[in-house]
């Protein structure tokens, strides 16, 4: 009974949020432009079942939506790991067949949390293509106050942060204020610095420190040293879950009387790590 909750609470919250079959409005050629791929590409996935299929409109034309875009973003994600295609179909198996396209950004962003930071250059008119929308000059200004992008000497170019460029565009079209957007950023920053300064003082105080002292040979030690970047994954997978469970919690005290909003279904299917591939 309680699975069959879950499964109403998710179609429940596609139904809200605009996803599903009545959502799929994209042409195969409007996808991969908006997702930055051939059509040729897009038609390899579904073959090799790396992409559900598109919903069959009028006139026998495949449509599609969210769920593909949000799935080729994660599928670029796990490439940019260096994962290979067939490591890649093995680890969308294990993910749940129902899973929203928030579900696959929040998964997505956990891939992208141990990718080296970059930043790219992009015009105007890529912006717009990259994100499927017109940007107007205030759309602009938001998404630098962000830490989306920064100007530079080119009015028309910008310097863009890959990771978080598809986050602050869905931020443009929440009914929140601006402050209050930026206000929740430093907070979410603030907390996961001293998270980060904590648990980096915790692993070398009560690791680190106590096999340096040790007589290890160089293999050991270089191999201790790589232990900090394999946990890297595991800790934003505990920090993810622990954040959504403890948001979970005070919008049930802050709803009482209502139905909470929704935090996100990434909790009960945590992603595996690229290495797992």
């Amino acid at each position: 009974m309680a699975d069959q909750d879950r499964g109403q609470d998710r179609e429940g919250d596609r139904e809200r949020s605009g996803e599903g079959a009545g959502s799929d409005t994209l042409t195969v050629d409007e996808l991969a432009a908006r997702a930055g791929v051939t059509v040729r590409t897009i038609r390899f996935y579904g073959t090799r079942g790396l992409l559900p299929p598109p919903t069959i409109g009028a006139r026998r034309v495949g449509r599609y939506g969210p769920d593909h875009l949000s799935r080729l973003a994660l599928i670029e994600e796990l490439q940019h790991q260096g994962m290979t295609l067939a490591a890649i179909e093995r680890y969308l198996q294990r993910l749940p067949d129902d899973l929203s396209s928030y579900d696959l950004a929040l998964h997505r962003a956990v891939v992208a949390s141990w990718t080296p930071d970059t930043v790219d250059e992009s015009t105007r008119g890529q912006l717009e293509g990259r994100v499927g929308r017109e940007l107007t000059d205030d759309d602009l200004e938001r998404l630098a106050a962000m830490g989306v992008l920064e100007r530079t000497d080119d009015p028309e170019v910008f310097r863009v942060d890959p990771a978080l460029l598809h986050l602050g565009t869905r931020l443009l079209d929440v009914p929140i204020s601006q402050p209050a957007i930026l206000a929740a950023r430093e907070v979410l920053q603030g907390h996961a610095r001293a998270a980060a300064r904590e648990l980096s003082t915790l692993f070398k105080d009560e690791v680190w420190e106590p096999y340096r002292e040790q007589e290890v040979g160089p293999e050991q030690l270089e191999r201790m040293k790589s232990l900090s970047a394999h946990m890297q994954p595991i800790v934003v997978q505990a920090l993810l879950t622990a954040f959504q469970r403890s948001l979970r919690e005070e919008l049930r005290g802050a709803f009482p009387e209502e139905r909470s909003p929704r935090v996100g279904g990434a909790e009960a299917a945590a992603p595996p790590t690229p290495a797992d591939g």
